[in-house]
């Protein structure tokens, strides 16, 4: 970054103080060791860690009347790289991150630099718009050209597959495996997928063979996007690397084989599940990315709010029952039930967990691992757990009718039980459990709480504002008009009941919402996900229900009469506050769904 001038490092210590960042006291502080030193106040604000240099850059931009944007997370699309060669937007700092209005998005370290910006436009051959951005936001950027196959990625394996691989010349009869694959093609090509979605906060890839070709997906907040194609005749080297890896039969194509491994990226250690399957056109694999650095295991974090997460905690309280979770594949269930052990852990409690797989390894609470090949199911493990003296269990799936009645006789004996079911509602838990074969009076006498969720993707830090269109507004009135605050009322006893502040009164016109600014950040202004949920206690008129056999409809109809905020309306309060948008909400809850 250039030299800044006096005017706009002063307007940095302006705004600074007036956003609360720095004290008066502070600023002096840092201008008395700058003399000393020899340096930019600036210089020791970043330094001495009083604020980084994505602040100051945001603060610099401002000072320029430049637009900023933070790409530290961000994930440009391969088409929009394209638009700037490699080695120039390594050159100038700075990338393409899109189109609009018929400009090109060019983020720029040095986004002042009349010269260089020049440049740039001659070079793409059309007009620009320039936004500032932070040497560590470029460079998160620039790392994404690597998605055309080098042998720079930073991938480290570990685990039974990576010990296979390096095993000695004279284990292998002369030949050193390792230093053989290392230089492979295909080893390249892995490392470049698995550092690509490692670095762009991927939960799975997915390698789709067709007749053809090897097609590469990642899915970014739980969207999926393609972002390789690699030639048909490298699918049975990419699936051998894999297998091997893994741990898994090379030779066996006919049936599915489930396996992991771990990697090691930059400093964070990640854990991969692997599922491999026989497709028509050879063997599709899908890698599951877990990054236990990057999971807030609190409810608040997650999304929990007001009413919800009252009923929540009121649950967990009990010394027996069981707090049930619902939804599809990929939806947060079982970090939900992570977070509620920790609420619950202590070293008073003895905490058990039958889990397929264990997806994180928690101090203090002792996991197991299903294993069917040897005969060790939730089933067969949950009767063993129960001679093992638990206060606590968590069985990480109720899948059939077996283990549905031991985890409802732990609870009856004392226990308290956690656990998960595949359904659309937190209501279609119980008619599920009917279905499953399990008495009416058992799930009636056992069930404390049960919760619904979905994740949805968070709208960037940076966003602009809007007013509701007319069929926006007519939604939100329809959905959530009758539990937002009216103007005779105790309107922050509605914000604490319904956790949310600065929410809309009723009645209005027009709501004020957000988008992504351009979204130059990350695809459709999104970065990150958050939860939508719903929950409710089980009371005595809810019990006679399920008695009744009565459909998840009239059970979630009763429940939202004694005070349940449904998924829906927990995700329009979260558009409304700002976190998201109500497009988001309606693409991951189907109208069929409440």
């Amino acid at each position: 970054m250039s030299v800044l001038s006096e005017d706009t490092q002063q307007s940095v210590q302006d705004n600074l103080l007036k956003d609360g960042l720095l004290t008066a006291d502070k600023i002096t502080e840092a201008k008395q060791k700058a003399e000393k030193e020899h340096q930019s106040l600036v210089s020791i604000l970043v330094k001495d860690k009083y604020i980084n240099n994505e602040q100051l850059t945001k603060y610099i931009a401002h000072a320029n009347n430049l637009p900023y944007v933070n790409l530290k997370d961000a994930y440009v699309e391969p088409s929009s790289l394209e638009l700037l060669p490699k080695d120039v937007a390594e050159h100038y700092m700075a990338v393409t991150l899109g189109e609009i209005d018929n400009k090109v998005i060019v983020a720029m370290l040095d986004a002042d630099n009349i010269q260089a910006v020049d440049f740039l436009q001659n070079k793409i051959g059309r007009p620009i718009k320039v936004y500032a951005a932070s040497e560590e936001g470029i460079k998160n950027v620039l790392k994404q050209y690597k998605i055309k196959i080098d042998d720079t990625a930073d991938v480290q394996y570990s685990g039974e597959g990576a010990e296979v691989l390096n095993k000695t010349e004279a284990e292998t009869g002369g030949k050193n495996i390792q230093s053989v694959v290392q230089e492979s093609p295909i080893t390249k090509a892995l490392n470049t997928i698995l550092d690509f979605a490692a670095n762009n906060r991927a939960s799975d890839i997915h390698m789709e063979p067709s007749e053809t070709e090897l097609k590469i997906r990642c899915r970014v907040d739980g969207v999926l996007r393609e972002i390789m194609k690699l030639p048909k005749n490298v699918e049975p080297a990419m699936v051998s690397r894999v297998k091997i890896l893994s741990n898994l039969k090379i030779d066996e194509h006919r049936i599915p084989q489930d396996g992991d491994f771990s990697i090691i990226v930059g400093k964070k250690k990640i854990d991969l599940r692997i599922a491999i399957s026989p497709v028509v056109w050879g063997e599709q694999i899908v890698i599951r990315l877990l990054d236990k650095t990057s999971t807030a295991l609190d409810l608040e974090s997650m999304g929990y709010k007001g009413r919800t997460l009252r009923a929540v905690r009121k649950g967990i309280t009990a010394t027996s029952g069981m707090i049930l979770t619902s939804g599809p594949t990929g939806s947060g269930k079982t970090t939900s039930m992570y977070a509620l052990l920790q609420e619950v852990k202590s070293e008073s409690v003895n905490i058990i967990t039958m889990e397929d797989p264990v997806e994180y390894k928690i101090e203090g609470i002792n996991q197991i691992q299903v294993n069917p090949e040897v005969g060790l199911t939730f089933a067969t493990g949950l009767r063993s757990i129960l001679r093992q003296d638990p206060d606590i269990i968590m069985v990480g799936e109720i899948r059939d009718k077996e283990t549905a009645e031991l985890a409802i006789q732990a609870s009856l004996t004392g226990h308290l039980v956690f656990s998960t079911l595949h359904t659309n509602s937190a209501a279609g838990i119980l008619p599920r459990l009917l279905d499953m074969g399990v008495e009416p009076f058992l799930i009636a006498s056992t069930i404390r709480t049960v919760l619904g969720q979905r994740l949805v993707r968070k709208i960037t830090d940076e966003h602009s504002q809007y007013k509701s269109s007319a069929i926006e507004t007519a939604a939100i009135k329809e959905v959530v008009n009758n539990i937002l605050p009216a103007a005779n009322t105790d309107i922050e006893a509605v914000f604490n009941d319904l956790g949310y502040n600065n929410l809309p009164l009723q009645g209005q016109n027009g709501y004020t919402l957000a988008r992504g600014v351009d979204s130059p950040r990350s695809p459709g202004g999104f970065s990150g996900r958050v939860g939508i949920y719903e929950a409710f206690e089980v009371t005595p008129t809810i019990q006679q229900l399920i008695l009744d056999r009565a459909t998840a409809n009239k059970i979630s109809e009763v429940a939202r009469k004694e005070g349940m905020i449904s998924m829906r309306e927990d995700g329009y309060l979260k558009a409304l506050t700002m976190q998201t948008t109500i497009q988001e909400i309606d693409r991951v809850i189907s109208s069929e769904e409440l």
